[in-house]
């Protein structure tokens, strides 16, 4: 009976805590903070995922209509619609800015090819880059064994050398842990001319482990990152390959 009353009213279900159906958490301004510590996973490969696509309204797809006059719609899936340039001309990247606990400071993106070690500082490795916004998307790997090694990684995610569309992509960061349910956190908010957006912070203290959600867009690039942040790092123009464009 609750599912009908939500549909009637026009509410959609609350996941803001860990779900059994869904095994998510979902990050939202009220529920900002999960301790890896707490739900047993601070410990192994931290996963952590950029996925995008194309919002139907910007792409002609299909509108959905009212609930009321079609209520079984809700359970039907939206199209996915695969990314060509002739869509949207956007390139979504996946970075990591790492502080570690002796000091050293750097940043893991596809930009320059700075894909990192896992087994090795600064124990976060990008393993790859998605031009187009493929089903698999970008990952990055943290090796939370190293955790005493880590002081704090802000996850971000940039526009390179492409028209702002942040506001024409349904973008998606989502965590897995070694241990518990995924973590999502959606960059829903419309923001048309920014250029990146620092996502999620990663912090170690002292054994604990914590996530907290920060989705902060700014309208530069990195750098402007960098001095919101205060990491002091030293940023110039970079260029990707054109292999695999």
């Amino acid at each position: 009976m609750g599912i009908w009353q939500d549909l009637w009213r026009g509410r959609s279900a609350d996941f803001d805590s860990g779900s059994a159906a869904s095994n998510s958490i979902e990050m939202t301004k009220r529920n900002h903070t999960v301790s890896l510590t707490k739900q047993g996973a601070a410990s192994g490969n931290l996963r952590i995922n950029l996925s995008w696509r194309m919002r139907t309204s910007d792409i002609g797809g299909p509108q959905r209509g009212s609930l009321l006059r079609h209520p079984f719609r809700t359970f039907k899936p939206e199209m996915v619609q695969a990314h060509t340039q002739s869509m949207v001309n956007v390139d979504l990247d996946l970075g990591v800015m790492y502080e570690l606990t002796d000091g050293t400071k750097g940043v893991v993106q596809p930009l320059g090819s700075f894909f990192g070690e896992l087994n090795a500082p600064p124990f976060v490795k990008l393993s790859g880059d998605d031009r187009f916004g493929s089903g698999s998307g970008e990952t990055a790997y943290v090796n939370l064994d190293h955790r005493d090694d880590i002081k704090r990684l802000l996850v971000f995610v940039y526009i390179y050398d492409q028209t702002p569309a942040f506001d024409r992509t349904h973008a998606v960061i989502t965590l897995y842990p070694s241990n518990g349910p995924r973590i999502e956190i959606g960059l829903e908010e419309r923001h048309p001319q920014a250029r990146s957006c620092a996502v999620v912070m990663i912090e170690c203290d002292k054994g604990e482990v914590t996530v907290r959600r920060e989705v902060r867009f700014v309208y530069g690039f990195q750098a402007e990152l960098d001095r919101l942040y205060g990491w002091g790092l030293q940023w110039g123009r970079g260029y990707k390959s054109k292999a695999g464009r």
